[in-house]
């Protein structure tokens, strides 16, 4: 569609010439139960001065029709002004005012205005969500981050509903079987920070206080919500206890009272990513509200979540970027702060940095490896390009970056820096400079030099300890190697060098910790000179830098015999994070890892780091072991996880993980055979309850080996027939080894754009098990041409889980990674950001091959 991809240029030649005093918008959803009513009625007064009087500019608008347009009491034929994305209008005064009267569409795609119905009670629910580009599917706007302007929404909804905004509502008039809502104007905010949650919502309110430090007092209303059949399983309490906790923690860091008014927080249905930070109404995924009994890990997880989002309320609400290319002035700042937050603010979650570490940061690693990897600091040049950069580079690394910079100026000056920040450019945008002039003052450092190694170049350093000892096993030298890995940019790197020896009980233990400055390809540590050899080496203890570390061959060996000995939490985490990357990168032999796994796992006291562990081992079986061990190392999962499930304490967070665990591994008649007993309630193992949740599991593991009858698996559905359910049912059927299964779940994503983005994405994860290989296979090359008819027909949230998520990387062959490259090489002109999803896949193909030729024996 032309003028969809909005470019960074014209942005910026639009910036240059306007500026936008308000909106007013206006929106009537009383359409939304029918589920026959396609499109809802949206009018957008846009009030904005031009500094150069005559011109021409286009406001930005996906809808099916627009009925009128009208510019400065001018009417504008629609059929000539609007083009399916843009309202191009002309004759430009000094001041202006723009009325565009629309019918906008409904979507099921969690990209616009959203609407689900719900299975229990035939409930309908709508929120919106727009990042980066998609308020322009339900109101006129000029949808880029630095025409920010105060927006006043008026919603006329169904009587019976709840509607709530980024203000307070100022009224509430009824109007038959409807009632309209009117709310407050907003501070300046962007577009795609806007929202609305209408509907019939379950909601419990509260209220926070705190008297600043001049004495004010600030009172802010606070809220939860989510569809009121998930009402029974919403513990509001908790939510809204971290939620108190981090208003405390971000008013005393960051000096700045919530500019915001209200709190609300909306957990909903179907939606695309874990949270969004509009400004007085963040929406969350309602998966979140667990409905089964879940790991503290799922726990930590929200609340970091809940953490990550209100800090945007200051890094990214109050100042936002000018455009994309410094996305990373929120979701780094965000990322961080959402660590940073769950110990700050005195949450029960000690272990964040744990959790960092090990999670968090192999995304950014996996991220930043790939051929089309970027620097923090990117080159966004349109909204495709921007949508595909919420990614491990912008949030993961950048965080792990920041984590770094705090400990290099200092944390009192950065959160002093942030102080200032704030107060310099509230309600304005920014760019890196603005940021980095900020923290100079502050630090008294020069950050030139930083800012050039660390936010504008791209790339994951490797750090490898070299130790030479003397006859008598005293370290002579201890040096550290750098290795500037798929870059050429070696980095300074400020990191602690730990030395670990056994104890008397044989635990592995910290006996010496060095910290120095790592610059160039090799840094001697000189004050390990004349110390014992230790048993284990371990580089950037602590996690203070960000970079893959490696091992001298002793300290591997130690890793071999001992790796869950390690007594620390962080240090054991690190070890876990280092030898996966060795296996990633094809150093390691896959069933080496999965040896140290099955060996070790068991041993693992964080429950975050044990499920990473489950998802790791699964992933180096199913993809970088070779094929000829494949169904061997299978079976040692599926047997080392029974045996963890029946060592594991009875109702524990580890028992939970490992019956998970167990049914995603499950293969041969004793494994299938103790799941279905589970199913059938005749098998039991102690103090494990095999809820809703887990019988999903347990049936996708029946159903993925071909023993579970449609018939079973549709009385599963009639016991559980929510949303949740609906998903998981269907992931079941698409996940049955016959083809009839496969070609049918294909279909229901390619031939068809029926389906919700919840329903997509489980037909898309049935259908790609890796263990169905075979049966996959001969959608291979229907897959490369159906590629750019997907990325033009579908809208870009669709498109890039078809092509992700249908690409045939199961298929680890020289073949496949040809027909990729042939696609590549045969598609030059295809979009960039479609160019991109494929070539990152072909990478993840190809390092698959060089595991796997390091694994054969």
């Amino acid at each position: 569609m032309p003028g969809k991809n909005l470019s960074r240029d014209e942005a910026q030649q639009r910036a240059s010439i306007l500026a936008v005093d308000g909106y007013r918008v206006r929106l009537d959803v009383t359409s939304a139960p029918d589920p026959a009513a396609a499109t809802f009625r949206s009018t957008t007064t846009i009030t904005f001065r031009c500094t150069e009087p005559g011109a021409a500019t286009f406001v930005d608008l996906l809808a099916p029709a627009v009925r009128s347009v009208t510019l400065n009491g001018r009417a504008l034929d629609p059929a000539t002004a609007f083009d399916g994305a843009r309202v191009h209008v002309d004759g430009l005064a000094a001041e202006n005012v723009l009325v565009v009267d629309a019918d906008c569409a409904y979507s099921r795609t969690g990209e616009g205005l959203h609407r689900f119905t719900d299975p229990v009670d035939g409930e309908t629910y709508l929120y919106t969500h727009y990042e980066p580009a998609d308020a322009r599917r339900v109101f006129a706007d000029l949808e880029q981050p630095d025409l920010k302007a105060p927006f006043s929404f008026t919603v006329t909804a169904p009587a019976a509903w709840d509607v709530w905004s980024n203000a307070v509502h100022e009224e509430v008039a009824a109007d038959g079987d409807a009632r309209t809502w009117r709310f407050a104007p907003t501070k300046p905010i962007s577009t795609y920070l806007t929202a609305v949650v209408a509907g019939p919502y379950h909601v419990v309110r509260d209220h926070y206080s705190r008297t600043l430090a001049d004495g004010t007092a600030l009172e802010i209303p606070l809220s939860a919500m989510c569809r009121r059949s998930l009402a029974p399983y919403f513990d509001a309490d908790e939510i809204l206890g971290t939620t108190k906790l981090g208003l405390d923690f971000f008013h005393e860091q960051f000096d700045y009272p919530y500019p915001f008014g209200k709190y609300d927080q909306a957990f909903v249905p179907e939606y695309n990513i874990g949270a969004m930070e509009n400004p007085g109404c963040v929406t969350f995924r309602e998966e979140f509200v667990f409905r089964s009994k879940v790991t503290d890990a799922a726990y930590e997880g929200r609340a970091n979540v809940v953490l990550h989002e209100m800090a945007h309320m200051w890094f990214g609400d109050l100042v936002t970027m000018r455009w994309w290319d410094d996305l990373w002035l929120k979701e780094s700042f965000a990322d961080f702060m959402g660590s940073y937050g769950l110990i700050g603010a005195r949450t029960r979650f000690s272990s964040a940095w744990i959790t960092f570490a090990n999670q968090r940061k192999a995304w950014a690693y996996r991220q930043d490896q790939f051929p089309t990897t970027h620097p923090i600091t990117a080159d966004i040049r349109d909204l495709e390009d921007a949508k595909l950069n919420f990614d491990g580079i912008t949030y993961a690394k950048g965080a792990s970056v920041l984590k770094q910079l705090v400990a290099y100026v200092g944390s009192e000056a950065f959160f002093e820096g942030a102080r200032r920040y704030f107060k310099r450019h509230a309600f304005g945008n920014t760019e890196l400079a603005d940021l980095l002039d900020i923290l100079e003052e502050t630090s008294g450092r020069d950050l030139t030099a930083w800012a050039a190694a660390w936010l504008q170049t791209a790339g994951v350093n490797a750090l490898t300890p070299q130790v030479t000892v003397d006859a008598e096993g005293r370290i002579t030298e201890l040096a550290v190697l750098q290795d500037a890995g798929n870059g050429d940019t070696l980095r300074p790197h400020r990191i602690a060098v730990g030395l670990y020896d056994r104890d008397a009980d044989g635990v592995l233990v910290r006996t010496d910790r060095i910290e120095l400055d790592v610059t160039g390809a090799r840094t001697v540590v000189a004050e390990a000179a004349g110390r014992p050899r230790p048993a284990l080496v371990l580089l950037n203890d602590d996690d203070l830098t960000y970079c893959k570390i490696r091992f001298d061959t002793e300290s591997l060996e130690t890793l071999r015999t001992g790796l869950g000995d390690i007594q620390d939490d962080l240090a054991r985490a690190l070890a876990w994070s280092a030898v996966w990357n060795l296996t990633r990168d094809g150093l390691m032999p896959a069933r080496d890892y999965i040896a140290l796994v099955l060996r070790f796992a068991g041993q693992e006291s964080n429950i975050g780091v044990l499920q990473s562990l489950h998802a790791q081992a699964k992933g180096a079986v199913d993809l970088y072991a070779d094929p000829a061990w494949r169904g061997e190392g299978g079976r040692l999962l599926a047997d080392g996880a029974l045996r963890e499930l029946r060592a594991a304490a009875p109702g524990s967070d580890h028992q939970l993980a490992w019956a998970r665990f167990l049914a995603q591994t499950a293969n041969g008649s004793e494994h299938l055979g103790l799941v279905r007993g589970l199913l059938a309630g005749t098998a039991r193992i102690d103090g494990l309850d095999v809820d809703q949740e887990l019988r999903w599991s347990l049936w996708l593991a029946l159903a993925a080996a071909g023993q579970a009858a449609d018939e079973e698996l549709a009385e599963e559905l009639k016991a559980d027939n929510t949303a949740s359910g609906n998903r998981q049912y269907t992931q079941c059927l698409a996940a049955r080894p016959t083809p009839e299964a496969k070609a049918a779940a294909w279909s229901a994503v390619v031939d068809s754009d029926e389906l919700p983005n919840a329903l997509v994405e489980a037909n898309i994860a049935g259908f790609a098990l890796p263990s169905h290989r075979d049966l996959t296979a001969l959608y291979a090359a229907p897959y490369f041409k159906l590629l750019e008819r997907v990325w033009s027909e579908r809208t870009i949230e669709i498109a890039m889980r078809i092509v992700g998520g249908f690409f045939p990387r199961a298929q680890v062959d020289e073949q496949t990674l040809a027909e990729a490259d042939a696609w590549l090489d045969g598609h030059p002109g295809a979009a960039p950001a479609l160019r991109r999803l494929v070539l990152e896949c072909r990478d993840d193909l190809a390092r698959a091959l060089r595991a796997q030729a390091c694994d054969r024996v």
